[in-house]
C-alpha cells in the first residue's frame, strides 16, 4: 500500500538519488545541473513556501518522489496546482501507485480548480496515465528567460 508522507532533511540521499534518475531519462528533454536540482530539493524541504516534497513509500521503501507549487491561474479562475515532478522508480512503474498518488492527491487539494504537469512527447507510458485520470493536453509553446 502505497503512504505518502512529506519530503524531509532525513531523505536527502534516497530523493536525490531518483532526482538525479529522473533528470537523466525521457521525462526531461534538457540538462538540469546537479547543483540545481541539489538546491530544489533543499527549498522542498526547507523554507521555501511555494515548493513542497512528497516521498513515496511502499513498506519501508522510498519508491518514488513528487515535487509541488501552487498558484492563481486566471484561465480557470483559481488555484493551480503545479506537479512539477512526479516519478516513480521503474522497477515501481506498473503496479498502480501513480494512480494511487493522484487518488490522494485529488482528494488532499479539494479547493485546487486545475491540476497541472508536463510531459515529454517521448514519456508515452505517463501520458498515457494522466490521460487516464482525465488529464487533457494544453497546447502552449513554454516560453523561459532564466535567472542566474
Amino acid at each position: 500500500m502505497l503512504q505518502i508522507k512529506p519530503m524531509t532533511i532525513k531523505d536527502e540521499a534516497q530523493v536525490m538519488e531518483m532526482v538525479r534518475d529522473f533528470y537523466h531519462s525521457d521525462a526531461v528533454d534538457h540538462v538540469v545541473g546537479d547543483q540545481v536540482l541539489h538546491r530544489t530539493f533543499l527549498d522542498a524541504v526547507g523554507q521555501e513556501p511555494s515548493l513542497w516534497g512528497l516521498v513515496l513509500w511502499d513498506g519501508g521503501q522510498a519508491v518514488g518522489f513528487s515535487y509541488l507549487t501552487s498558484f492563481y491561474a486566471c484561465e480557470c479562475g483559481g488555484k493551480t496546482l503545479m506537479i512539477e515532478e512526479i516519478y516513480l522508480k521503474e522497477s515501481c512503474r506498473g503496479k498502480g501507485f501513480g494512480r494511487q498518488f493522484f487518488r490522494w492527491l485529488f482528494q488532499e487539494y479539494p479547493q485546487v480548480k486545475r491540476f497541472r504537469l508536463e510531459v515529454t512527447k517521448a514519456n508515452a507510458g505517463a501520458a498515457k496515465l494522466y490521460a487516464s485520470l482525465g488529464f487533457v493536453p494544453l497546447e502552449y509553446n513554454q516560453m523561459i528567460l532564466d535567472r542566474e
